[in-house]
């Protein structure tokens, strides 16, 4: 079994550590992973070096001041018109401090993600971080990985190159299963157990969804996110992908990977093993904790977020997964064990239907059932050992002008 992400598999990456702090490039640093995981390095100077950030470009004031707080020698932007307005913003914050590089175009993050370090985080939102997911795996990188679609949409790619070992998880349901997974050996793994929040309509029925609006949607109990992960967070799209996720990274089959919906969102996920124990990975939701552990590891860094106050009292409730409210889980069990193109297909389609729903094209039901739709058009895709990443965005393409198509009905 190829297990990508295992704690007893250790990964020794092309670049060892240095004498001094360890070496990372953060793609998506302006985004909330990036932002939050600069702040765990700043907060640990001696452990940590940033040597390379990439943005989309959207927000050139903010990368500059990363990158010239942070004295990194590279700054990819994938919009190449926002490269003037980020010299400007580093000429005028530099105050004798030394410019950066700039790589600029839609392969700036994949040459970024190939340079000398010793770990890639990829925080990159979206199928867009499945080359530079590549090409760090390509160059030996241990792949601090955010970016789930990456791994959904390209399993069969990342499969063939991740070495065991090389890929440590950010999602918080991902870096407690890593967690647990330490307390056995893989034979001794009988389930993995996805915790889920249920987002802002837990217990309500498929009849009270329909009149659900964008501003329901957006309004999520536990985390602040960006709409289309607070939306996927909403119809459970985003558990699905997870429980895909996760039969990926642990080789675990399909019939044994559980969604339970957890509210309080402190215990992040769990791994029952075949004597009857099951091990919990609980903290308060903070990404700078997961974040931590994949800068880090196989070391812990102390203080990245706060712990459980065991002084207070507190309750922590669990629900089975209503899947006729939900179906969305389901569906993608099914994407994950047809493999090939579907889960891009489903991850594609999702996201032209969020954009529907937002704009009041579609209802909030309406975002599954079409997906389930262009998943069903699609049909059995062919073997995907043979998967190359023009399939997959060929697939993409497909998939979205298909959905746009239903979705205007």
């Amino acid at each position: 079994m190829n297990s990508l992400a295992h704690p007893q598999l250790r990964f020794t990456p092309t670049v060892k550590d240095p004498d001094g702090p360890r070496e990372l490039i953060l793609l998506g640093s302006t985004g909330s992973i990036g932002t939050q995981a600069i702040d765990v390095v700043l907060r640990n100077p001696d452990r940590f070096r940033v040597v390379g950030l990439s943005a989309a470009g959207g927000r050139v004031e903010l990368l500059a001041e990363q990158a010239l707080t942070l004295g990194v020698h590279t700054v990819a932007v994938a919009d190449e018109a926002a490269v003037p307005a980020l010299r400007a913003a580093l000429a005028a914050k530099a105050a004798g401090r030394a410019l950066p590089a700039i790589l600029a175009g839609p392969d700036a993050a994949t040459e970024l993600a190939a340079m000398e370090c010793h770990s890639v985080l990829n925080g990159i939102t979206g199928s867009i971080g499945l080359r530079p997911t590549l090409a760090a795996l390509r160059a030996g990188r241990v792949l601090v990985l955010a970016n789930k679609e990456s791994l959904i949409v390209g399993g069969p790619l990342v499969k063939a190159l991740a070495r065991p070992g090389q890929i440590v998880p950010v999602d918080s349901e991902h870096t407690a299963i890593f967690q647990a997974l330490a307390g056995g050996s893989r034979a001794e793994v009988r389930k993995l157990v996805v915790t889920a929040s249920g987002g802002p309509f837990r217990g309500r029925s498929r009849e009270e969804l329909a009149a659900v609006t964008p501003a329901d949607a957006l309004a999520h109990p536990t985390w602040a996110m960006g709409p289309v992960i607070t939306i996927n967070s909403a119809t459970l799209v985003n558990k699905g992908l997870e429980v895909i996720e996760a039969h990926l990274l642990y080789d675990v089959p399909f019939d044994r990977i559980e969604v339970v919906v957890h509210p309080q969102s402190i215990v992040h996920s769990m791994v029952e093993f075949t004597d009857g124990s099951t091990l919990a990975q609980a903290s308060p939701p903070d990404m700078r904790m997961p974040i931590s552990l994949g800068l880090g590891w196989p070391d812990r860094v102390a203080d990245a977020a706060p712990g459980c106050d065991w002084t207070k009292a507190a309750t922590w409730e669990f629900f089975p997964l209503d899947n006729e409210a939900f179906p969305a889980v389901e569906l993608a069990r099914e994407v994950g064990r047809l493999g090939g193109t579907a889960p891009a297909v489903f991850n594609a389609a999702n996201e032209e239907c969020v954009d529907a729903f937002l704009k009041g094209a579609l209802p909030f039901t309406g975002i599954v059932d079409t997906v389930a739709k262009v998943v069903a058009e699609h049909g059995t895709p062919a073997e995907g050992t043979s998967l190359t990443v023009e399939d997959v965005l060929h697939t993409e393409t497909w998939a979205r002008a298909r959905a746009r198509e239903l979705a205007a009905g």
